[in-house]
């Protein structure tokens, strides 16, 4: 599903459908016009996902904007009607766009598998729901992990669980589970460590605001971004103040496409631009009119711009040689000029 060298851009749909279908399928058509490959659902109800408690442990507290609700009250108002799926699917279809989903209970894995999804995502939250990873990875189908409350451990039991399911194709995203994420808490360097410490594909789940964390991410290496997008702000919701809109989402692809051609290859070849561009490089040139037999010094020979001359690694080789002619200043030096020792 992921090209090995574009960068797989994910525009996260998440609660941003403001209660209507409608709104759902044109934000669709929007990650499409602003350049996304791929459009995520998630697949759930209150009851799949928490339970219908008004007590302590189910009132959100953590210092967030959703402070203060029931988890069951707020899954209820952000979960996507499972009826729209398929003509959600249906209209990423028309578009272009990948579609799937992240599940979050092993019915809703059944109901995916009935719209064929290319991938499945584990969210943050779900990376320690060892039963569920088991059964989206004995479905074949690459994995997608986002890490945002994982230790090492955590991740490492989830890939074991992965490949347990004889699953290998996964990929670990680097998360901040918050709601926005503070630029300094956004760890990108841990990208590329997720790599070479878990022999997987990495990419970035990203919740700061503004472009810049998935720019720098592809730079080190990411090859997914995932990034929660909205038609409008204005439609509200419980992930609306921490989502891109159109514009903002075509500023952050054009940014990543952009410094993916930056990145470019590891290239030490001299081509004919570089070698045009060495002109300007230094060389040694006569400084200073000399006489046939004179010696050169540091006076009348020096290291300048351009570079037609010697190369300056010779610099100290020819101080004290005898010039074989008559040389004027701004004259290249060349080893035809210097008297042969006899």
């Amino acid at each position: 599903m992921f090209n090995n060298k574009a960068c797989f851009i994910i525009a996260e749909l998440s609660a941003n459908h403001g209660g209507d279908v409608e709104i759902a399928k044109e934000t669709i058509r929007a990650a499409k016009r602003a350049g996304a490959d791929a459009i995520k659902l998630q697949t759930y109800t209150a009851d799949t996902i928490t339970l219908n408690v008004k007590t302590d442990d189910f009132r959100i507290k953590q210092g967030t904007h959703w402070d203060g609700q029931y988890l069951y009250d707020l899954y209820t108002d952000a979960s996507l009607s499972w009826e729209w799926h398929k003509p959600l699917f249906e209209t990423a279809k028309e578009e272009g766009l990948v579609c799937f989903s992240s599940p979050f209970d092993n019915t809703a894995v059944d109901f995916l598998e009935t719209f064929h999804v290319p991938a499945y995502k584990i969210a943050s939250f779900e990376i320690t729901d060892i039963p569920l990873i088991e059964y989206v990875a004995s479905k074949g189908k690459p994995v997608i992990i986002s890490t945002g409350i994982a230790g090492i451990e955590d991740i490492e039991l989830a890939l074991e669980t992965c490949r347990k399911a004889g699953n290998n194709d996964i990929t670990l995203l680097q998360c901040t589970s918050a709601y926005p994420a503070a630029p300094e808490d956004a760890n990108l360097i841990t990208i590329p460590d997720l790599k070479q410490r878990f022999n997987v594909n990495v990419g970035l789940s990203d919740h700061t605001m503004g472009i810049e964390a998935p720019v720098v991410a592809v730079a080190l290496g990411a090859k997914v971004i995932e990034k929660h997008f909205i038609l409008n702000r204005s439609i509200g919701g419980p992930d609306a103040h921490f989502s891109l809109d159109e514009q903002e989402f075509k500023q952050m692809v054009d940014a990543v496409r952009l410094a993916e051609k930056m990145m470019g290859k590891v290239d030490y070849e001299l081509t004919d631009k570089k070698l045009k561009s060495r002109e300007f490089s230094r060389s040694l040139y006569i400084a200073e009119d000399v006489k046939a037999g004179e010696l050169l010094t540091e006076k009348n020979v020096r290291s300048v711009r351009p570079g037609f001359g010697m190369h300056t690694r010779h610099y100290k080789d020819v101080l004290g040689k005898k010039v074989s002619q008559d040389l004027k200043k701004g004259t290249a030096l060349n080893e035809n000029f210097i008297e042969t020792e006899s």
